[in-house]
This record gives C-alpha cells, sequence and structure tokens, in this order.
C-alpha cells in the first residue's frame, strides 16, 4: 500500500521546489535547477508508483534544496522515517538541520524538539531530557514551551520519576491538558504507594489529597486511602474511602465489595453491609455484589434462601460467576445422586471462567485477569475496567 505520509512528501516537495526555481534562482541556474528537480521528482514518483517507498524518500531529498522555505519538507519526512521506525535516518537529517548557520529562532526551536523526540523514540532518555531542559531555558514561546513541558513530564513518567513529573507539570500552569491532569493523578498514586511500603502515612496523606485535587474521580485514590486506613485500623475511615468509588465509577464497585465485609465485620455492623450491598444491587448491580449479597442472606435465611435468591437474579443478570456459585450450592446441599454429574459440569464452568480475562482496557482493548492501573498496551492511564457481561461482572 502507498504511503500516505509519501503522498504528502511529494506534494511538498513539489510546491516548494516549484517556488524555488520560480523565485529565488537565477535565470541560468534556474534551467539547471528545474531539470533537476523534474529528474529527481520523475524518479521518485515512478519509486512512489512501485511501492518502494523508501527509494520514493531518498529521491524527493534530492529534490529538495534545504533552505528556510524547504525545512518543513524536510521536518515531514524526518517524521516519516521516524513512524517508519527508522529513527536513526530523522535523527540525521534533524542534525543535519541543526548544522545551519542561518537557521532563523523558531526553526532551530522545533528542530531541537523534533529531535528530543528521536532520542525519546530511541531510548535514549537523557538526551532527549537534556535537550527539552534547554529548550525551557532559551525562553521559548507559550505554544512551544507548552509541548516542551508535557514531553518532559511525559519522559519523567517513563524513567519512574514521579515527583520530577509532577514538578514539571507544575510549571504548565493553565496550559494543562485534561488528559495530563488525570495522568497527575496516578503519579500522586505512585508516590503514594511508595510511601504506604515505608508506612509514612503522613506523605501518603499529603499523596491521596494531591491525587484527588487532580482528579476527584481517581477511584485508586479511593482504594489507597481505604487500604491506609485498614493498615491502621481505622475502619470507618477505610468504609467512607471505599464508599465514594460509588460516585466515581460504579464499574469498580466489584473490587470494594471484599474489603467492605472486612470493614464491616470490624465494625460489628453486618446489617449496614447487607444495606449497602442492596443499595448496590439496584443501582450498580454485579456479578460480585450478588454472590456478596446471597452469602448475607445464607448466614440470615440459609442455603435454600440463598440459592433461591442466586436463581432469581441470575434470570436478570446472567453470568458464569453466578452460575458456578449455584452449583456449588447444590454440590454441597442438593441430593447425592446428582452430586458426581454436577461436579463434571463444575470443572468444566470453572475452567472456563478461570480462561476468561476479568479486566478490559476501554481505550486498545487490551485484556488481563489482574487489574492494572496504566495499560501495559496504549499506555493509557485508568482505562482498564472490570468486564461487564456472562463473562464477567
Amino acid at each position: 500500500m502507498i504511503d500516505i505520509w509519501a503522498i504528502v512528501a511529494l506534494l511538498l516537495s513539489l510546491a516548494l521546489g516549484w517556488i524555488l526555481g520560480r523565485g529565488m534562482a537565477k535565470p541560468k541556474r534556474h534551467m539547471y535547477s528545474q531539470q533537476s528537480l523534474s529528474r529527481d521528482y520523475f524518479v521518485g514518483l515512478d519509486h512512489l508508483l512501485n511501492e518502494n517507498t523508501d527509494e520514493a524518500i531518498e529521491s524527493f531529498i534530492r529534490a529538495l534544496e534545504v533552505n528556510s522555505e524547504t525545512i518543513p519538507a524536510h521536518l515531514a519526512l524526518a517524521k516519516l522515517f521516524r513512524r517508519k521506525g527508522d529513527v536513526q535516518r530523522a535523527i540525521n537529517i534533524h542534525q543535519t538541520l541543526l548544522a545551519r548557520p542561518d537557521l532563523s529562532r523558531p526553526d532551530s526551536l522545533r528542530i531541537q524538539m523534533a529531535l528530543a523526540i528521536d532520542y525519546d523514540a530511541l531510548g535514549l532518555l537523557d538526551r532527549a531530557e537534556n535537550l527539552l531542559i534547554d529548550i525551557i531555558k532559551q525562553n521559548p514561546p507559550r505554544s512551544i514551551r507548552k509541548k516542551t513541558l508535557t514531553l518532559l513530564t511525559r519522559l519523567y513518567e517513563k524513567e519512574g520519576e514521579w515527583q520530577q513529573a509532577l514538578d514539571t507539570a507544575a510549571k504548565l500552569g493553565s496550559d494543562h491538558s485534561d488528559e495530563l491532569w488525570h495522568d497527575l493523578a496516578h503519579y500522586c498514586c505512585e508516590l503514594a504507594e511508595k510511601s504506604l511500603l515505608k508506612q509514612d502515612y503522613k506523605s501518603a496523606t499529603t499523596f491521596l489529597k494531591q491525587s484527588l485535587g487532580f482528579d476527584a474521580k481517581c477511584v485508586r485514590s479511593s482504594f489507597l486511602q481505604a487500604k491506609m486506613a485498614m493498615q491502621q485500623q481505622q475502619w470507618k475511615s477505610a468504609v467512607k474511602a471505599l464508599r465514594q468509588v460509588e460516585e466515581q465509577d460504579p464499574l469498580f464497585i466489584s473490587e470494594t465489595i471484599e474489603d467492605l465485609r472486612q470493614c464491616y465485620m470490624a465494625l460489628h455492623t453486618p446489617q449496614e453491609y447487607e444495606h449497602y450491598l442492596r443499595q448496590c444491587l439496584a443501582k450498580a448491580p454485579s456479578a460480585t455484589v450478588i454472590l456478596a449479597l446471597a452469602d448475607a442472606v445464607m448466614e440470615n435465611r440459609g442455603v435454600y434462601a440463598a440459592g433461591a435468591f442466586i436463581t432469581d437474579e441470575l434470570k436478570y443478570r446472567p453470568s458464569i460467576k453466578g452460575f458456578n456459585r449455584l452449583i456449588d450450592l447444590h454440590i454441597e446441599h442438593g441430593s447425592e445422586s446428582a452430586v458426581d454429574s454436577l461436579k463434571v459440569l463444575r470443572s468444566l464452568t470453572g475452567t472456563l471462567e478461570m480462561s476468561k480475562p476479568r479486566y478490559l482496557c476501554g481505550h486498545c482493548g487490551f485484556s488481563a485477569k489482574s487489574l492494572v492501573w496504566q495499560c501495559p498496551s496504549c499506555k493509557k492511564w485508568g482505562s482498564s475496567r472490570p468486564i461487564q457481561g456472562l463473562e464477567g461482572e
């Protein structure tokens, strides 16, 4: 397939070359330049039509004389190289452009920015960091400064330098994007988790408050608040943190149930626990809520009432998890004549449940069996949620 970027580069080359040939060259040189451009252009076009993209790009590069008018075309070609994975060639183009003594300040800043992106793509993070810091020191225009600070923040994210990422993003002021602010909440959570490992609850509290300041709907912050409270046996604080997940993202209620059960049992208030489960069943039903409520029904009214409850709920919200629990109840409390058959069925459905992923990234579709806060595939923060439906919640 013909690369669309090669076509764009072709059009840029033709237009700019024509302007240079008509407006800047002397009469004699004009004829030579036009002939040279024509030759290189048509050679490149021939390569492009034959789907020889690399050869086509080389011809277009030869067709373009490097000057202030053709810099955008060279930057476009370098970007094409980077997207194709040939980052070293992109670096060579950018370094050649930077070596020109007649570069304007705006062009120099643009090229330095592009070169920093090259280094980042190649994994040369130290070089990219130094170049981005140098750009900032040059007091660039607001638009370039915003892009530079954002790139530098992302670079610190890759390095796991969470505090430096936060400090760099703070320099953006009101120029930040909503997506970046959402991600900063997770940077704070990363720092809070490190503090919790050291049982530094004061620092963890500060980071988690900062996280919710960036994104009030960050469920990860609430989970960490609950974890910190539970470590200190502050059960009421833990319950408060876990219950605010309902307002932040109802799809994560299922992730709070086990911790909530532990907290309510420690507080000796099982009735409040069951009341909350029924609220969740009405507002945001899930297999985990149904099964937790079935356990409460079984404790209060017996196994048959629990089985009947699960059966009724499965009519409206079928799930493999619910079906497996119902089979377990029949195996444990049903007639002995059906136990062997039920055990075979349970083995099959249990294997099916264990083989399915539990979480799905809403951005790229990456699935996993454990919850990760940054998608390993698309690198989006907070994009993975519990799977809903027959095979999930």
